[in-house]
């Protein structure tokens, strides 16, 4: 179990990113099928404004994933950098922080989505007819967010630690279980919407069981006892401040949608916010193989940072970048081809599938370069360096993409297509200032770490 994490600091970049990232990416695909599944399955049998319920109560979702990722990711973080450091038991004290502050963040936000969970949709671009659909769905995603969040969280330490095996594991528990359960409760239980959150939920919590179980297996390099479940001031603010990034890259996309969601209130009406609710799950599954190499790069550049290893950082990031952009091309590429193919999958309304693909087409253009965006801000996230992984979380969908979805609309008398040309120009623009910023960094870590590189 040592070694695992020593290997880190050892083993050829090029192995360790494989063995890191491909079971990231797997699961992190995986993962994005729990909405996908969800969204095919009621576009199926409950029909397209079950899928604009989705799409109202997917920002929602966002957001239960922010706080997860955030003290997981921030926690990773901290537990990647003191292993490097051959610090056990400030890894312990970093993940015990972590399982207690998740509990209490997602069960306070779970109580609150539920005594308000109107007006919460409403704000979040609920129309009269979606807005029963949203509330049977979100209500009862609710009731599970706890276990979700304790999945996600968990599963980023397991990440730092070396084994991201048993996070893939976890992962395609819960959505293997979610395929098969969907069907099942919307179809002979006739339960609907609610049938697929009900689903949902279940699937979780037996993802939550998983990780529960290998972390007190005895299997784990961390060794969380119950003194370590004690809040310290210190260590929160180091979580946080470093997973700030993954927060606002998160709740970015909340208020991106909230914002879209609105916006197509005014300029299209349900059809299109189904339309928004499909390519935002084609976009979501799209971007999660660059996250997940992104996910087995950090724990490598992290324990190398701590370690003052600045070569095997050099070649992490690039390897990672490389990688990144030619899985994003890929997929990138087939979804432009099979435009049509791909939203029939969600729907049989040949409306949706019309306007839904020249939409797709034009929201997609930019993904095969947002691989670089992704990786220079988890970098400064991986090194702990958290205003700068901030401003880069917040470029692309916060300072950027929202900006531009409300101007473009109203300038030469673009409409709709203003809000969907939104997404490529703000993929470009967050590219080429990451891009800027990430080189500057390497630079500065020449520097920073020359007098501790130990060849």
């Amino acid at each position: 179990m040592q070694n695992r994490s020593e290997r880190l600091g050892t083993e050829k970049i090029s192995k360790l990113l494989l063995n890191l990232s491909l079971p990231a990416t797997v699961g992190m695909l995986v993962n994005a099928l729990y909405n996908v599944v969800d969204t095919i399955f009621i576009g199926r049998g409950v029909g397209s404004q079950g899928i604009g319920g989705l799409a109202i109560a997917f920002p929602i979702q966002i957001i239960i994933l922010a706080f997860a990722l955030t003290i997981g990711v921030g926690a990773a973080s901290a537990v990647s950098r003191s292993l490097g450091a051959n610090e056990r038991e400030k890894a312990n004290k970093a993940a015990g922080n972590a399982f207690l502050g998740i509990i209490i963040l997602s069960s306070a936000f779970s109580i609150f989505g539920l005594l308000f969970v109107d007006p919460l949709l409403r704000i979040f671009g609920a129309t009269e007819t979606l807005l029963p659909y949203a509330r049977d769905y979100i209500s009862v995603i609710f009731l599970g967010s706890v276990f979700y969040s304790f999945a996600v969280a968990a599963n980023n330490l397991i990440r730092a630690e070396g084994n991201a095996k048993t996070a893939m594991f976890s992962m395609i528990i819960g959505t293997g279980l979610n395929i098969i359960l969907d069907p099942i409760f919307i179809y002979p239980l006739e339960m609907g919407i609610k049938g697929a959150a009900w689903a949902t939920i279940i699937s979780q919590f037996c993802s939550f069981i998983y990780v529960l179980v290998y972390l007190y297996s005895g299997k784990s390099v961390l060794r969380v006892k119950f003194q370590h479940l004690k809040l310290e001031r210190e260590i929160l603010r180091e979580i946080f401040s470093v997973g700030s990034a993954s927060f606002v890259r998160q709740i970015s996309g909340s208020i991106v949608a909230m914002v879209l969601n609105n916006s197509l209130k005014f300029y299209g009406g349900d059809l299109y916010i189904s339309i928004l609710g499909i390519v935002n799950k084609v976009i979501a599954f799209l971007s999660m193989p660059v996250f997940g190499v992104v996910q087995g790069m950090q724990p490598i550049a992290g324990f190398n940072y701590g370690a003052g290893k600045v070569d095997r950082i050099r070649e992490t990031v690039k390897l990672s970048l490389i990688t990144t952009i030619a899985l994003a091309s890929s997929s990138w590429l087939i979804c432009e081809i099979f435009a049509p193919q791909v939203v029939s999958i969600f729907t049989d309304d040949g409306e949706i599938i019309t306007k839904g693909s020249s939409v797709m087409r034009v929201a997609i253009a930019m993904i095969p370069v947002i691989g670089i965006q992704v990786v220079g801000a988890g970098l400064f996230q991986a090194l702990g360096k958290a205003f700068p992984s901030l401003l880069l979380s917040m470029l692309r969908q916060v300072l950027l993409f929202i900006p531009l979805a409300l101007i473009l609309p109203r300038i030469f008398n673009l409409g709709l297509w203003g809000i969907w040309l939104a997404f490529p120009a703000a993929d470009l623009s967050a590219t080429l200032i990451t891009a800027f910023f990430t080189r500057n960094q390497m630079e500065k870590l020449v520097q920073e770490l020359k007098p501790k590189d130990v060849y």
